[in-house]
């Protein structure tokens, strides 16, 4: 993996927006792959040979396993300007999902309490706010259902993260009872399947204010041609 494998959405003097590519870490991890942060390091400076020790601020982050849009700062100012609008919550992130059955509403908001299991880096349903628990909360629209020979019942859904917990979607998802399609942390169905199944869930577009700019602007990353996304219309995944 090098810079070359990864896809500039967007590149201005404050902010990069790029595509993470599935299994490469938001920032560096004790497995010592390439992430994120080293490789657009490394992009900043064959760009800018001058540039020493450039800038690169972590905003937000994406799970390993899945892939997508991410922004990175380039200044100290645009992480902070970035990083308020997200205290703020007006900075907006949307995921594409396919998962496994068909929600009973279209549409829904999942409203959740979380706690982190350190040792077994998983997170669970809990019935009260005590201790390190946090509230999740995330909403989601139905765009489209397919009836596969093979998986069966499968849906399309576009998923707005209101807040940013520790493997949010995919706990209240599988929470919910339609788990997202190649889990293997949260779907039972996949828990024991041997070898590499790509989570069917992606950082589809991140919208937020530039911070040279008066309006928010919206970054999309689509989701690979790959099953299980390649099911589904290409115009609902727009």
């Amino acid at each position: 993996m090098d810079i070359k494998d990864i896809k500039i959405i967007h590149e201005d003097k404050h902010i990069i927006v790029a595509e993470k590519p599935p299994k490469v870490p938001s920032q560096g991890d004790p497995s010592g792959d390439p992430d994120m942060l080293t490789l657009l390091c490394t992009h900043i400076k064959s760009e800018h040979p001058q540039a020493k020790n450039p800038y690169i601020g972590l905003v937000h982050r994406i799970d390993r396993p899945v892939g997508g849009a991410m922004v990175f700062a380039k200044t100290k100012e645009a992480n902070a300007h970035l990083s308020k609008q997200m205290q703020e919550k007006t900075f907006k992130k949307y995921y594409m999902a396919v998962v496994c059955g068909v929600p009973e509403n279209e549409r829904g908001e999942l409203r959740d309490i979380l706690v982190k299991n350190a040792e077994t880096n998983m997170s669970r349903v809990v019935k009260e706010k005590r201790g390190r628990a946090k509230e999740a909360v995330l909403e989601y629209e139905v765009l489209q259902t397919v009836d596969d020979e093979k998986e069966g019942l499968l849906s399309l859904l576009k998923v707005e993260l209101k807040t940013g917990r520790h493997h949010q979607i995919r706990v209240q998802l599988s929470h919910a009872g339609f788990p997202i399609w190649g889990d293997t942390k949260y779907n039972k169905a996949f828990t024991k399947r041997r070898g590499w199944t790509q989570i069917a869930l992606w950082s589809h577009s991140l919208r937020f204010t530039h911070m040279k700019a008066k309006k928010p602007s919206e970054y999309v990353s689509m989701p690979p041609d790959e099953f299980p996304f390649a099911l589904f219309k290409k115009e609902e995944q727009q």
